[in-house]
């Protein structure tokens, strides 16, 4: 027989985001609460919460690096940054952005940890780009071409290590796809995977740099 009582950890949830609550929290919250009413105890969730940070530890890493980009900051990275893309007046926020994908995907190509959000976009690369769009657009930017830039810095991060990491023949994400594909029935390998990651590979740098002239061209960013 169906327990529906567990729906209420999807309602939780619901209820949660529309208020605008934490969003760690309300899913703690709702998984502790659909948990105890599948009849596991408070003990046995502990445990299986435990085990599960312990097996995953490595996704949370990126904890250690924030109190140094934090007082990086708060000594003047970001302006020190910004301060050296002024002096370079050729230097467009799509340029940037796009000699910043390419560096990322290569090294992912090669299983190679150079970047990441909390390491190189939030404290270097997205107030790198707002000065070079400042400096060749002559002006301050507004709210809404900030926000391009600071989505665009995040996608280039992205598209970076999502098709840079799968050429790699040992990464994790090769290793589940042929893990899923042979569960499947299909006889493939990882170096065959990587080899055939790499259309993927050229065609997201293609795309990256013509998305990046596409924001210079938003904001009249245009090398003087």
């Amino acid at each position: 027989m169906v327990n529906w009582w567990l729906l209420i950890g999807i309602l939780i949830i619901v209820i949660g985001f529309g208020f605008k609550i934490d969003s760690i929290a309300v899913v703690i919250v709702s998984a502790v609460v659909t948990a105890l009413l599948g009849g596991i105890s408070f003990l046995e969730i502990l445990e299986i919460l435990g085990e599960r940070f312990v097996a995953n530890r490595g996704m949370s890493i990126f904890i250690l690096t924030l109190p140094i980009v934090g007082i990086s900051e708060r000594f003047g990275l970001k302006e020190s940054a910004v301060k050296l893309i002024h002096s370079v007046k050729s230097l467009t926020a799509g340029r940037l952005l796009w000699m910043y994908q390419f560096v990322r995907q290569m090294a992912s190509a090669f299983s190679l940890r150079l970047g990441g959000h909390p390491q190189f976009v939030r404290p270097l690369i997205h107030p790198m780009a707002e000065g070079a769009a400042i400096t060749s657009k002559g002006s301050e930017l507004d709210e809404k071409e900030v926000e391009l830039v600071k989505g665009a810095a995040a996608a280039s991060d992205n598209y970076a290590n999502f098709f840079g990491q799968q050429v790699f023949p040992a990464a994790s994400g090769v290793a589940l796809i042929v893990g899923t594909m042979v569960d499947a029935g299909y006889d493939v390998t990882n170096t065959q995977i990587g080899l055939w990651s790499i259309p993927a590979f050229l065609v997201a740098l293609l795309f990256g740099y013509i998305q990046f002239m596409m924001l210079d061209k938003k904001i009249g960013g245009k090398a003087k």
